[in-house]
């Protein structure tokens, strides 16, 4: 349930219903827009009378939300989230570009590429730490190594780090050192993950499973913010579809879509989404011409060595090349890269 406040509603008004609501075991999120401020109701609303609500002076509808996700909803929230990562902001008409390797190898790969991507117009770097891999005798990172390499190449560039969670008992070190926690999406369903993310004040970077809708994302993000972090980034990464042609399909649809249902910024990752590095570039242009508020991009010195997902990656050359061309779909679109 959600109540949109009247211009002329007090603060002494609102604080005391939001006191009463409290007593009667609901949670409240107060939202103040650009042009209403919304009291949304989070919790077990139908001992609440509607009337009631609708009666009181500074209240100018009540209305209910069907839908299962409350803190991630639009009608909750109406205008964008915008997040700020070490001084840059993403959403609402802020655009990013995350960019890096699959995995961190050494420190001259890591710094390398960071500076590569950093010159290039790069505003975060990734680069995995802890690697979830399909195979046990594949690559799996270089765990506590791979976060003080980040931290290196952080150094180096200031660019702010994104890294991908698997463990709750790794939160501590992720907490201390990383700057957005990314959740694969393999653990996207994770959900003592994300109670314990929840507890953080850290933006979290979660990806979209490879069979999962829009709604269960949204409810996985819902995880996250019940506990308190309001800092997430949905990210659409490509779902399994029968087409094996690419290594996932990219559901470009599911940005409008997110925009519509929620104010939370979405980033897509066309790197897993098609698992190949020429097909990156097509639909990264895409991307931002279909509303995306960022990419998170591949970048490897030398992709048919890479421990990990050398295919899907750009070299530095092609990925300085890209950028340019992102930023005129921006100008179009009505955001800003950076």
């Amino acid at each position: 349930m959600i109540l949109v406040l009247r211009e002329n509603a007090s603060q002494a008004q609102i604080d005391n219903l939001i006191i009463w609501l409290k007593s009667m075991g609901v949670d409240t999120h107060l939202s103040v827009g650009r042009y209403q401020t919304i009291l949304g109701l989070v919790g077990d609303t139908s001992i609440l009378d509607e009337d009631m609500l609708s009666s009181l002076d500074f209240v100018e509808s009540v209305k209910r939300i069907r839908e299962p996700f409350k803190n991630a909803n639009r009608k909750f929230h109406p205008d964008d989230t915008v997040i700020e990562v070490g001084g840059r902001k993403l959403g609402g008409g802020h655009f990013q570009i995350i960019a890096g390797p699959c995995s961190v190898e050494s420190e001259e790969q890591i710094t390398y590429i960071a500076k590569e991507v950093k010159k290039a117009g790069a505003g975060m770097l990734r680069g995995g730490a802890f690697k979830p891999r399909t195979s046990p005798y594949a690559f799996q990172g270089l765990r506590d190594e791979g976060i003080r390499l980040l931290m290196e190449a952080k150094a180096e560039t200031g660019l702010p780090i994104v890294t991908e969670i698997m463990d709750a008992n790794h939160i501590p070190v992720f907490d201390e050192n990383v700057d957005v926690i990314q959740v694969g999406a393999r653990n996207m369903q994770n959900f003592e993950l994300l109670k314990e993310l929840g507890k953080l004040r850290k933006p979290i970077l979660l990806k979209r499973g490879l069979a999962n809708t829009i709604q269960e994302l949204l409810m996985s993000a819902e995880y996250i913010m019940a506990g308190g972090n309001e800092q997430v980034i949905l990210c659409e990464r490509g779902i399994r579809t029968f087409e094996t042609y690419t290594r996932n399909t990219l559901d470009l649809s599911a940005i409008p879509v997110i925009k519509e249902l929620s104010h939370l910024p979405v980033i897509v990752d066309p790197s897993h989404a098609t698992g190949l590095s020429r097909m990156v570039r097509p639909m990264s242009l895409a991307a931002a011409a279909a509303g995306a508020d960022g990419l998170i991009i591949e970048v490897h010195n030398d992709p048919q060595h890479a421990l990990c997902d050398g295919p899907q990656s750009l070299t530095p050359d092609a990925f300085s090349k890209l950028v340019p061309d992102i930023s005129a779909i921006l100008g179009i679109v009505g955001k800003e890269l950076g």
